[in-house]
């Protein structure tokens, strides 16, 4: 990727994983839970760790085949 492709993937990157981890936090919200498990109790469990991938990565995927 050149270096302008580089910045259009990191500001896709920039909003889409906080996106991910507000849709997560809403979900939660919604069904009023504050951990998502018990695998990691006080952190929200395993879905709090992975919520901006669920966004960021097929945001990623796309925006490479976008680019090249």
């Amino acid at each position: 990727l050149s270096i302008g492709d580089s910045i259009v993937l990191g500001v896709v990157l920039a909003i889409a994983a906080p996106l991910g981890d507000l849709f997560e936090s809403l979900l939660k919200r919604d069904a009023g839970v504050k951990d998502s498990g018990r695998l990691l109790g006080g952190h929200g469990g395993m879905l709090d760790r992975l919520d901006a991938f669920l966004f960021a990565v097929p945001a990623a995927y796309f925006t490479i085949l976008a680019l090249t």
